[in-house]
């Protein structure tokens, strides 16, 4: 086998659960190879460095070797080594801070003093470094 898609052995090596998420994620930009941002259509090559945004972890692989069907997750380490460091893979079990503002039932909507104390509440927030990412 030499020629694999990058959507497709994404979804082989079950960073994605369907060929269509893996294809959305390539053209919006959140798969790369070899620093490169690509297509999905582009084929990968043995040696070639994914990395793979999902959520706020960005995972890093190398292809080990190509395949073009689903294999089960103990198959997965013979084609792809995994190389996403410790402190990514802890984003997905840092906690998550929820609040909820509570509003009387028929007040209407918010005044623009209303506005401003719940933008100054979540300003307020410290997140303790963690970056921003558009998904």
């Amino acid at each position: 086998m030499e020629d694999v898609r990058i959507d497709k052995y994404l979804w082989s090596i079950r960073v994605f659960k369907t060929r269509n998420e893996a294809t959305e994620a390539c053209k919006g930009g959140k798969i790369r190879v070899n620093g490169l941002d690509i297509k999905p259509s582009r084929n990968v090559k043995r040696g070639d460095l994914i990395t793979a945004r999902k959520g706020a972890v960005v995972y890093t692989f190398r292809v080990i070797d190509l395949l073009d069907k689903r294999v089960g997750a103990n198959l997965v380490p013979n084609y792809a080594e995994n190389l996403t460091p410790a402190e990514e893979l802890a984003k997905l079990h840092a906690p998550v801070e929820t609040f909820f503002l509570k509003r009387d039932r028929g007040a209407g909507r918010p005044t623009k003093k209303d506005r401003r104390q719940m933008e100054a509440l979540w300003g307020g927030l410290d997140y303790d470094g963690i970056e921003e990412m558009d998904d």
